[in-house]
């Protein structure tokens, strides 16, 4: 009788390799990955330029119709556009990029969990791979494409290009946290095709990707402010263009970027606990 190959319990705990060298390997996993297709890229990157074009021309409209709306001048508003349509790629504001969902499907997630690296941390990794790689190659085109065109303007002074820096990577964890959580429920689902939907209209909607927060009326600009969204996508881009004090900004972003993580450590638990294997 042929013996048939063991595997281990996702409900124990394996042994985890949490050493900084093991991440590093998966952070250039995810950038070559993504790398080996940059058509798809660059095709991505010429279609947010002329979205962006088209954007800057509704803004330029709205803005001198009213002056000074949410705090932003023309120029203003036309640089939020391009660093707006510049973060699509990187934080995956349409949704997806783990595949976790299409592995929970297949029941390949068994495997995933008795990986010598936490599952949260190991998709964290690749997906900061591809967030570089995007931003690189998909990303700066448009600001580029802004800057040749309107004259965007750009950080000044070593201080706000670290404030961005570190927002960008902010943005990133709590992007990548949404993601997550969005992914995970993949696993009491029977069709995510519903979440995700929902997950695209609340990131749209709320991160400022479509416009300023700031133009939102009363309560409802203020709820949208204080939402993990708004951290994804209108506080880095606020932080770029010097119109939001660096310290609460980065607090705002950190806090939801832990709430998210905890989430996410709760849900993974969850799924580990729902995981059966059968041996073959």
């Amino acid at each position: 009788m042929p013996h048939s190959p063991h595997v281990p319990s996702p409900c124990r705990h394996p042994p985890e390799d949490t050493t900084p060298a093991l991440y590093a390997r998966l952070v250039r996993h995810g950038f070559r990955r993504h790398a080996a297709y940059p058509g798809a890229a660059l095709a991505g990157a010429f279609t947010n330029t002329v979205f962006g074009v088209l954007r800057a021309y509704t803004l330029i409209a709205l803005w001198q119709a009213r002056p000074g709306l949410a705090g932003y001048d023309v120029a203003d508003a036309v640089t939020f556009c391009f660093v707006t349509q510049a973060f699509i790629g990187p934080m995956q504001l349409f949704g997806g990029g783990l595949g976790i969902p299409e592995r929970i499907r297949s029941g390949d997630i068994a495997l995933d969990l008795v990986r010598p690296a936490p599952l949260q941390l190991w998709a964290f990794a690749e997906d900061l791979g591809r967030a570089a790689y995007l931003l690189a190659v998909r990303g700066v085109p448009p600001l580029l494409a802004g800057a040749a065109l309107f004259g965007i303007t750009a950080p000044d002074g070593p201080a706000r290009w670290a404030a961005l820096a570190a927002g960008l990577l902010a943005a990133f964890a709590v992007s990548f946290g949404w993601r997550y959580l969005v992914a995970l429920s993949v696993c009491w689902l029977t069709d995510d095709r519903g979440v995700n939907v929902l997950s695209l209209v609340l990131t749209t909607f709320f991160s400022g990707m479509l416009l300023p927060l700031g133009l939102f009326p009363g309560a409802l600009g203020e709820v949208a402010a204080a939402l993990p969204w708004a951290a994804i996508v209108q506080a880095p881009a606020d932080l770029y263009l010097g119109t939001a004090p660096i310290g609460p900004t980065l607090a705002f972003q950190a806090f939801w970027t832990v709430v998210l993580a905890g989430l996410g450590v709760l849900g993974t638990r969850a799924i580990r606990h729902r995981v059966v294997i059968q041996g073959g």
